[in-house]
């Protein structure tokens, strides 16, 4: 496993609003001076839903690799590609099929969730009840330790340790297992007999932190290569090599984003700022929301609470702000409008940088086909390595 490595990934369905940038982006934007970043244009997960619809995915996947560079993802740091290009995600989805029970698939709770909310698209498909299976291949074929998810995620990646777990228990048990364990502990060096008794310890008294301490020198090792360490990783646990080490959910915050009628802001509701909004637009649509019911007119006190503006100034404005537009509200001693205008300011604020970066690589298409050539390449020299040992433990050569 790559601990420090991290997947993530967004569908190319339509242009991406400022609920996409609060909600993922900015925090990839945090991730990235961290981690070892592959942030990933989902193609083929667009298709599991918009399978009839592709126009609008070639489309979007442009558009919305230039809404992350403008938002500040640096592909000096972070690795981004497109799934389809990288074949490796197609053929470890294929491999993991052939030994995923059908059951596990079906009992993910957002493969129900999603089918009776997309009621009016045909998705008796299989390509939508293997999605999750896709999403453990995209995570597995980079063997990233963290995956950063909402709650709502958490049973994906949940699937994701499984599928791994039983591949590794498989086909992880390699010829002479037990003899290339104890020669790689020898590279080691001296702290190989530690990491025996460190393991002696695990396996005959279930002491977890012992296995936590030979975890750490073995990230700790400068002298093992990668299958090494992940026979080491087997052989701590008595489990065999691990193939696909087991990846961990990185819970994120979720998007407290709200749209412009108060509900979360979604396409499906049509109540988005996109994220390159010109500035006439957000005025537009800001000064056009619907307030507090209860101010029929200028001289009615409202209240803040019942007026879906006020979600805006929770996530723009400072506390001054806030504490201004309360008393002014509740007292009538502002109109909707004027409450309005710092949230219309605070927002082309934050997407004036939007514009600034965008405009070289609206100007030079050429340039984000560069960037995206080049990740996809870097990806695939790293999916290329999993998919070799993932062939060779499954008997199909490479």
């Amino acid at each position: 496993m790559f601990a420090n490595r991290i997947l993530s990934g967004m569908r190319p369905t339509g242009s991406l609003h400022l609920g996409h940038y609060h909600g993922v982006i900015k925090n990839w934007v945090e991730l990235q001076t961290r981690h070892d970043c592959y942030f990933m244009v989902a193609d083929w997960h667009a298709l599991t839903t918009n399978y009839d619809e592709v126009a609008i995915i070639e489309k979007s996947i442009w558009e919305m690799v230039i809404d992350w560079l403008a938002s500040g993802v640096d592909p000096e740091q972070a690795t981004i590609f497109i799934q389809s290009k990288v074949p490796q995600h197609a053929e470890l989805h294929l491999a993991l099929s052939m030994v995923t029970p059908l059951g596990w698939l079906e009992r993910v709770p957002t493969y129900k969730d999603q089918m009776d909310k997309l009621n009016h698209k045909d998705l008796a498909t299989y390509g939508f009840l293997g999605y999750p299976l896709l999403q453990a291949a995209d995570i597995l074929v980079y063997k990233a330790g963290l995956v950063p998810v909402g709650e709502d995620q958490v049973p994906h990646i949940e699937l994701t340790r499984e599928v791994a777990r039983r591949f590794n228990n498989l086909y992880g048990r390699e010829p002479n297992f037990e003899e290339l364990a104890r020669a790689a502990v020898k590279k080691i060096g001296k702290a190989g007999k530690q990491f025996e008794q460190l393991r002696t310890r695990y396996l005959q008294d279930g002491d977890g932190e012992a296995l936590l301490a030979a975890r750490e020198l073995l990230a700790a090792s400068q002298n093992l290569g990668n299958s090494d360490r992940e026979r080491l990783q087997g052989y701590l646990e008595n489990k065999g090599k691990i193939i696909l080490p087991e990846s961990e959910a990185l819970l994120t915050a979720a998007s407290k984003m709200p749209g412009l009628d108060g509900n979360k802001m979604s396409k499906s509701y049509k109540n988005t700022i996109t994220m390159r909004e010109t500035p006439e637009e957000v005025s537009k649509k800001i000064r056009a929301m619907p307030t507090d019911p209860a101010r029929v007119r200028r001289t009615d006190a409202g209240n803040p609470d019942k007026c879906p503006v006020w979600q805006l100034h929770e996530v723009y404005s400072g506390d001054d702000t806030k504490q201004w537009v309360k008393a002014g509200c509740t007292s009538a001693g502002i109109g909707c409008l004027e409450c309005k205008q710092p949230v219309i300011e605070a927002v082309v604020r934050e997407q004036q940088p939007m514009f600034e970066r965008a405009e070289k690589y609206l100007a030079n298409p050429n340039l984000v086909k560069e960037i995206v050539f080049e990740g996809c390449h870097k990806a695939e020299l790293v999916a290329r390595e999993t998919m070799k040992e993932v062939r060779e433990a499954m008997g199909l050569g490479y």
